[in-house]
């Protein structure tokens, strides 16, 4: 696909994208570094897909680092933040990808504890490093950006609602964010073919992408949806913080 930015319209800039070692955060990242930006590759156990990546990228004239971080655990997110700091001096944009709920053999709450726990004590954290004019991005879908007013499949509804109740908790932060001149977006997305997410749900409830996409009439994949979040990084912030990436026409309230 068409890459979302010039060549050097980042430059100068420094970006973090939680989660992206895989999937929508890497290729967010990527193209964060194709345009010029510092970039940190976050990711929470696969060091060495993180690694193989900023190789990637610095083979391609990029600079960029590799930092682990279990955002669930204050600590390891402190850290990472202290590595930003000293490597970087500070960031730009921060988009908050990593999310999770679906796995087996998590605690009961461990959807609440990543989706809106560790999205705020993250962004808190960033605070010191973040710029006058810095951007925060949230990555929502839509089935859990309109839990509130439109059912979704029963297999998703936990992650749906802890996303909801951690973009409201984010939202919250909105007026401390202006203070500093730092701008807040949400993006929020159908459901995205080849996501961990979208064959999770698929295993679970056999057919459930397919149906969805026939209803929608097209699915974004993972590199189309990623430039979207990307460009949310830069684009001007919508008058409700809030831009939607897919149709929206199922969904009240939209």
């Amino acid at each position: 696909m068409t890459e979302p930015f010039a060549p050097g319209a980042l430059d100068g800039k420094r970006a973090l994208v939680t989660g992206s070692s895989r999937g929508i955060g890497a290729d967010t990242v990527t193209y964060f570094s194709k345009a010029g930006a510092s970039v940190v590759v976050n990711y929470r156990n696969k060091k060495a897909r993180a690694e193989k990546l900023v190789g990637q990228l610095t083979e391609q004239g990029g600079t960029a680092i590799a930092v682990g971080a279990d955002l669930t655990d204050p600590d390891s997110v402190r850290q990472m933040f202290e590595t930003v700091r000293e490597e970087f001096g500070g960031l730009d944009i921060l988009v908050l990808n990593a999310s999770g709920g679906m796995e087996t053999g998590m605690a009961a709450d461990y959807a609440m504890t990543l989706n809106r726990d560790a999205q705020v004590n993250v962004l808190t954290a960033a605070l010191p490093l973040l710029q006058e004019g810095a951007r925060v991005v949230f990555v929502t879908s839509h089935q859990a950006h309109f839990i509130n007013t439109t059912e979704t499949m029963p297999e998703y509804e936990p992650v749906a609602h802890s996303k909801r109740a951690g973009e409201d908790a984010l939202r919250s932060m909105i007026p401390e964010l202006e203070a500093k001149g730092v701008e807040f977006v949400v993006v929020s997305g159908d459901m995205i073919e080849g996501t961990i997410t979208a064959t999770l749900l698929e295993r679970a409830n056999p057919g459930a992408i397919s149906a969805r996409k026939e209803a929608a009439g097209k699915l974004y994949n993972v590199s189309e949806f990623a430039a979207e979040v990307a460009l949310a990084a830069v684009e001007p912030v919508p008058a409700d913080h809030t831009k939607y990436v897919g149709d929206t026409s199922g969904f009240a309230g939209a």
